[in-house]
């Protein structure tokens, strides 16, 4: 769906969604529970504790005073839409802004309602834990810098003191992230699966947050028969981290922080003790909680104390998943030609020339008929069906497109509404 620039960022619009954001927001609020000591363990290694969800209720029963966020996503939102909750606010946000905006289209309704419903999920987070929520972007907005910019500094508007906004980690995120860093909002940069993508977000871009969704990447090997999956995502995350870590000390403007992401049991939390935050599903965390743990079992690892066993008959493939945790001297020659030209890049397309100059392959070119293909086959591609493309480039697309088709179900249940 391409996104018209000029009616999203419309005066009178935009005062008339953020009224309706805002109507009947009470502030930030407050859980009395009490401390887990589990948590306090993470906590006392310096890891900051956020959950990964919109489910107020599931959320509810790991909740402690050491959890500080929560993040959404497109596929959180749509489960809470879909269940039929938010129908009345849909029908009531569409006739208020028509009523404004008479001419507004079907398409670009849609996206404002859908921008409205993550920022009253948000905010319904926010006044029942007074926690910080990480607010997520239309997929198709990946591709597009000035509507990335228009939407980002909208949902910071609205809740400045609580919103993290993420961006989609493109080329054009790389973009739109470092301008919108620059003004002062909060980017949690998401989809990020390797230590190269986020050494050239914090060096270039400079968001709040990276991520390495490294779940996603313990099943891409192991669904593709690359290997043992165990500790590779983790090792990830970690090499990652370690990275991250060496450039805040070392660049005095550098503020950007590591988050292991897409945790899928209770024994990665525990490894990634120590790492700078943790976003966990509730399920996740209570298996955390309820696991035969001592203290001594929560404790700092480094990325060489993780083992990853991959198979030697498939040496390219093994290639791509060991350049995960790698950054080597090409790369970070790119990345400093890269914050050179950076005042004259526009667009992520000059992004990737600069890559290419350099010989790096960080970026794949896709087609429609690609992304169509990498959508229908969900958050786990096939890398034999795409040689040559860069597994974290593939990992970040194959995600993007997956928090696509759940937005195509949100946005076809808001046109059934208001159509």
């Amino acid at each position: 769906m391409a996104v018209e620039i000029g009616i999203h960022d419309d005066p009178q619009l935009i005062e008339v969604v953020k009224d309706l954001a805002l109507e009947g927001f009470k502030g930030p609020g407050k859980v009395e529970t009490p401390s887990r000591e589990r948590y306090i363990w993470l906590k006392d290694l310096g890891t900051e504790l956020w959950l990964d969800t919109g489910d107020a209720e599931a959320a509810q029963k790991v909740w402690s005073p050491e959890l500080e966020a929560l993040t959404t996503n497109n596929t959180l939102v749509n489960q809470v839409v879909q269940t039929g909750v938010m129908d009345g606010l849909i029908s009531y946000a569409a006739r208020e802004i028509r009523a404004a905006q008479p001419e507004i289209s079907l398409k670009d309704l849609i996206i404002e309602i859908g921008f409205l419903v993550n920022v009253k999920i948000a905010l319904s987070l926010v006044e029942r834990f007074g926690a910080h929520v990480s607010v997520e972007l239309h997929p198709d907005l990946g591709f597009d810098v000035p509507n990335t910019l228009i939407f980002a500094r909208r949902y910071y508007d609205i809740n400045p003191d609580h919103f993290y906004v993420k961006v989609p980690l493109t080329p054009d995120g790389f973009v739109a992230t470092r301008i919108l860093s620059q003004q002062g909002i909060p980017i949690n940069f998401t989809l990020g699966f390797s230590a190269r993508q986020n050494y050239l977000a914090a060096r270039f871009s400079r968001p709040r947050y990276v991520n390495v969704f490294l779940g996603r990447l313990n099943s891409v090997v192991e669904e593709n028969r690359l290997g043992d999956p165990e500790n590779v995502g983790e090792k990830v995350a970690l090499a990652s981290y370690e990275l991250i870590r060496n450039l805040r000390k070392s660049c005095v403007d550098i503020f950007t922080y590591q988050i292991a992401a897409s945790m899928r049991h209770g024994k990665q939390i525990a490894t990634l003790a120590g790492i700078d935050v943790q976003t966990i599903p509730p399920k996740v965390a209570q298996e955390y909680l309820e696991m035969n743990l001592s203290k001594h079992d929560v404790r700092r690892r480094t990325s060489d104390e993780l083992h990853v066993k991959l198979d030697s008959a498939k040496p390219v493939e093994i290639a791509e998943v060991q350049r995960l945790w790698t950054v080597d001297a090409q790369f970070i020659a790119f990345t400093e030609d890269a914050i050179k030209q950076a005042p004259a890049i526009c667009t992520g397309r000059e992004l990737v020339e600069i890559s290419r100059k350099h010989g790096v392959n960080l970026f794949r070119d896709y087609s429609n008929e690609d992304r169509q293909r990498l959508r229908e086959k969900g958050k786990i591609p096939d890398v034999a069906d795409w040689p040559g493309a860069p597994l974290d480039d593939l990992m970040s697309m194959a995600a993007l497109e997956a928090f696509a088709k759940d937005q195509q179900e949100l946005d076809a249940r808001i046109a059934r509404i208001i159509g």
